[in-house]
């Protein structure tokens, strides 16, 4: 496929995205995350919360040595993944999974692990995934802003379950920061993304 035909298939998931409040990276950290995949020559990719498959198709896009492994709870979404998956003909590439990532059984080994699914369930995806990782390999966490919300005081937060929310993403930086198996940079970029290697 083309890359004109790509770039047209691209912009059709965005504006589905945009139109069905889905939410997907935007341009600042989808880019940050396909050079990421091209600088590290990724070639294994754990993905939990694929969405309609936006950050999934861009990845093996970007390196056509990639495979990715993805997990989808939200059947209409996984449904719509499946569509946009074939329509860049990357079924051989992309592995789909309809199912909870916590009650998932996953093997094999990847050499990038990317968690951008439920954001209260962070730690949990880490922990339950972490061995999973190769030695050399990296846990990408999107959406460590929240919209700018964490950085807010949380009195200004009005709604008790975001409020909550908020709390949990800052546990979780606090767990990424104070953990002496893994060290982590924060990047102030898309929507704030933590990428975290093995000591």
């Amino acid at each position: 496929m083309n890359g004109t035909s790509n770039y047209s298939l691209i912009k059709e998931i965005k504006e589905y995205a945009k139109e069905n409040n889905v939410p997907i990276m935007n341009d600042e950290g989808i880019n940050f995350l396909t050079n990421f995949v091209i600088k590290h020559q990724t070639e294994n990719v754990l993905e939990i919360g694929t969405a309609i498959g936006f950050s999934a198709i861009s990845m093996a896009l970007a390196n056509p040595k990639l495979k990715v492994t993805t997990i989808e709870r939200d059947e209409n979404r996984y449904l719509e993944a499946v569509k946009n998956i074939k329509k860049f003909a990357l079924e051989d590439r992309i592995t789909l999974l309809f199912q909870d990532a916590l009650d998932a059984k996953i093997e094999g080994e990847f050499d990038l692990i990317f968690i951008d699914a439920a954001k209260g369930q962070n730690r949990n995806f880490f922990e339950k995934f972490e061995n999973l990782l190769t030695d050399n390999g990296y846990i990408i966490t999107d959406n460590m802003k929240f919209h700018g919300y964490v950085d807010k005081d949380e009195s200004e937060i009005k709604s008790h379950n975001l409020r909550g929310l908020v709390r949990k993403i800052k546990d979780y930086r606090t767990f990424l920061e104070e953990n002496e198996n893994y060290s982590t940079i924060f990047y102030d970029v898309g929507d704030g993304i933590a990428v975290t290697s093995k000591n």
